[in-house]
């Protein structure tokens, strides 16, 4: 459902301008979701359109209350930097429980299933993705429309972001579970021949050597194929920290700093 045009404030502990697009219906998954939807401050006196960043685990974004293993502060965030001309329509989309797994791979894993990314994608960019454009002011092309997200939302974001890149011109990869379905993402990323559009990728150094070590090897394989190595691909390894909400939460700002466009009409690459 949707209310003449502005959803429903999201209320709880947020900061700024948090709307909810309520129970949105998932044909391509079969469910239905509250989707949760950050307009930045300029919105309601501007009348300009703005890039959308797509992030999974909505839940954990902008409410404590809400989250299910910490807030990152996405709301905060993004009201502190935009005098600067930082700022994004961010679009929370939150996981559905004992689902997530098998909405954020596209691969099956033996022993942890999955398999539903796929459908996943397709509904971000064939259901939810025409709703924000046709509700909100949003900059629809590639090169203003990201997602980004954590572990397995990182995942998805990576695999999305270079299946699709006709929708998303940019992603922020925190540290994605590389390892998931015997590392199937790494033969996907092998295939290609090149990549267009800016990418974010980070680890914790506490997250343990097989998960650094993989976060590594990937930037180096998609450092190769990108066509502009420095302007595309930022890598970034944050020492001491592990695998968790508060880690990614931290260096959310750095992140997005550097995948949006700082001026009006500026482009990503």
């Amino acid at each position: 459902m949707y209310d003449d045009g502005a959803g429903d404030a999201l209320g709880g502990n947020t900061v700024g301008n948090v709307r909810q697009l309520v129970q949105v219906h998932s044909p391509e998954l079969g469910n239905r979701r509250d989707i949760h939807v950050y307009l930045p401050p300029s919105y309601e006196h501007s009348g300009r359109h703005y890039p959308v960043v797509y992030m999974h685990d909505g839940q954990n974004l902008f409410d404590h209350e809400m989250s299910f293993a910490g807030e990152w502060g996405v709301d905060e965030t993004l009201e502190r930097i935009a005098h600067e001309g930082v700022e994004a329509i961010i679009v929370g989309v939150p996981n559905m429980g004992d689902a997530r797994t098998h909405e954020y791979s596209p691969y099956r894993d033996n022993r942890l299933g999955g398999g539903d990314g796929d459908a996943y994608v397709r509904f971000l960019t064939d259901t939810l993705k025409p709703l924000v454009d046709s509700q909100f002011r949003s900059r629809r092309e590639p090169e203003h429309t990201g997602m980004a997200g954590s572990s397995m939302g990182g995942l998805i974001s990576l695999y999305a972001f270079l299946r699709r890149p006709d929708v998303f011109g940019f992603a922020g990869v925190m540290s994605p579970s590389l390892w998931f379905a015997r590392s199937a993402i790494f033969d996907d990323v092998q295939q290609l021949p090149s990549w267009d559009g800016r990418l974010y990728l980070d680890t914790g150094t506490a997250e343990g050597r097989r998960h650094v070590r993989q976060t590594r090897e990937m930037a180096r394989m998609l450092r190769r194929k990108a066509r502009h190595p420095r302007l595309q691909l930022r890598y970034a390894e944050d020492r001491g920290a592990g695998h968790n909400e508060a880690a990614w939460a931290s260096r959310f700002e750095r992140a997005i700093r550097w995948l949006l466009p700082r001026k009006r009409g500026e482009l990503n690459w």
